[in-house]
């Protein structure tokens, strides 16, 4: 191509590209809530425990760190987490998607650039007298060849491509966060499962306890029973009690196998390959303080809040893209070829063209489309709305759920020592002929439901704190290593 010819192009291009506009709305990131706080300031004490439990306080302003999972102080939990984010399947799938995002963006921007394609061909013909008549019989057959490139550039004048690479790039921020939360909800069912399997191991242990109870109050009518004082029917009384105890096993041994099988899942691991460490809650500890972020960094904190925000960015591109849709579209080409005969003989030829398009009547189908995606816009805004406002329910409720499970302990506590105390004197007192079987069952029976459900509440109380370390959403940086295969 003449170089004159190449610097005519490239100052339409540059023209092009100084002059272009992106039409329809320029994104703004929804303001960030004005709240102070979830809850009113009393919520953030949560009272006093019994001797030698822990007391908790929430610490507005603190940010949560990444590794939340570790305040829990069990190195096997946080073993078992770092292999669950290494090797969960659906973590491989979100990065991959992430991955797939990240190079739909980049295809995007090439509309950015000229479009550079090389075109050849050669032919054997012989002309007919359709198209030479008489001449025909005379024009010898005869081989030619061409080749060359095109480039051909659209000069986005209004900004369609630039509203396209915007939806695309927001549309990426939405598979980023979509990784995020897909880490935070590995590492959370890894914490939650371990917990479940540790209370689940808990109430198997009280259980035990409470069939070794069962014996001992056995053994005692056993020993009234030889010495005339106890009926039979008392011996058969208590006896079914003990198989009604040890019945209740079973389901308990069940409930721990799916915990561990799904904990295994998580891991990335088969069930068979793999077996879940014995978490047990008293190897594990509460957090003493419980750091909360303040409400207008929750929405930077929570990856499904940040994923409103950037479905609501591609909602904008899609106005623009629409809005980009009503205007005349300008392209310009150039093509340089090198033609000749196969024997011999060749020359070049080159064009310039320039192009223009313009929408003139669609029956209304494109300014449809652009209310359309307004519409879809005023949508996302207030599923955004919707989304900060469930998040902040979400940490409110767990809030006062963290101090109704301090107090559930405490109560559980008291009503587990009274039980206790009230057993032992209603054994002695059957041992000396104050108590009949019945109110040693009883008094059994409150011990037994007690025991369980303490172990229940400090359960409880853990979960609790769990979830809202996971209403916060982890940290607004996410560290984390993309998941890597074994």
């Amino acid at each position: 191509m003449p170089k004159s010819m190449t610097n005519r192009i490239a100052i339409l291009l540059a023209t092009a590209a100084l002059g272009g506009c992106a039409v329809g709305p320029d994104f703004k990131a929804p303001a960030r809530p004005t709240d102070q706080a979830y809850l009113p300031p009393s919520a953030n004490d949560l009272g006093p425990m019994t001797a030698g439990a822990v007391t908790q306080r929430v610490e507005m302003g603190r940010a949560l760190p990444t590794d939340w999972w570790t305040r829990l102080g069990s190195q096997a939990l946080n073993d078992t987490v770092q292999m669950a984010l290494a090797n969960n399947w659906s973590l491989a799938a979100a990065q991959a998607n992430l991955a797939k995002a990240s190079q739909l963006v980049r295809a995007s921007r090439g509309a950015l650039y000229p479009q550079v394609d090389a075109s050849g061909g050669a032919e054997r013909r012989a002309y007919g007298a359709y198209f030479l008549g008489p001449s025909a019989f005379t024009f010898p057959t005869f081989s030619a060849y061409t080749g060359g490139v095109g480039v051909s550039y659209d000069l986005d004048v209004f900004g369609g491509a630039r509203r396209r690479i915007e939806f695309a790039a927001a549309d990426a921020d939405v598979n980023s966060e979509a990784l995020h939360a897909a880490k935070l909800a590995v590492a959370g069912g890894v914490v939650m499962t371990a917990l479940q399997i540790a209370s689940t191991r808990g109430q198997i242990a009280a259980v035990q306890d409470i069939i070794a109870s069962d014996q001992k109050t056995l053994d005692l009518v056993g020993a009234a029973r030889r010495t005339g004082v106890a009926s039979q029917m008392d011996v058969t009384t208590v006896q079914s009690q003990l198989d009604r105890d040890q019945a209740s096993l079973p389901p308990l041994r069940q409930q721990l196998a799916v915990a561990g099988d799904a904990l295994a899942a998580l891991a990335g691991k088969s069930p068979a390959a793999w077996a879940a460490p014995d978490f047990d809650l008293d190897t594990m500890r509460l957090p003493a303080e419980v750091p909360l972020v303040v409400p207008s960094e929750l929405v930077r904190a929570r990856p499904d809040i940040r994923a409103a925000e950037a479905q609501l960015h591609a909602a904008s591109a899609q106005v623009g893209i629409a809005t980009a849709d009503l205007y005349p579209r300008i392209n310009l080409s150039a093509g340089v070829a090198g033609e000749g005969l196969m024997s011999g003989g060749s020359s070049t030829a080159w064009s310039l063209v320039s192009g223009l398009t313009a929408p003139i009547f669609h029956g209304g189908s494109l300014t449809a489309r652009r209310k359309a995606a307004e519409d879809a816009y005023q949508a996302a805004f207030a599923d955004y709305q919707q989304t900060v406002l469930s998040a902040f329910q979400q940490v409110a409720d767990n809030l006062q759920g963290l101090s109704n499970a301090a107090d559930g302990v405490r109560t559980e506590q008291q009503a587990m020592d009274s039980a206790t105390s009230a057993l032992r004197l209603t054994r002695l007192g059957y041992g000396v002929g104050n108590a009949g079987i019945v109110q040693v069952l009883d008094a059994q029976r409150l011990q037994q439901l007690a025991a369980l459900n303490l172990v229940r509440a400090r359960s409880a109380r853990f979960l609790s704190t769990v979830n809202l370390l996971l209403a916060e959403g982890g940290a607004a940086e996410d560290p984390l290593p993309p998941p890597a295969r074994d």
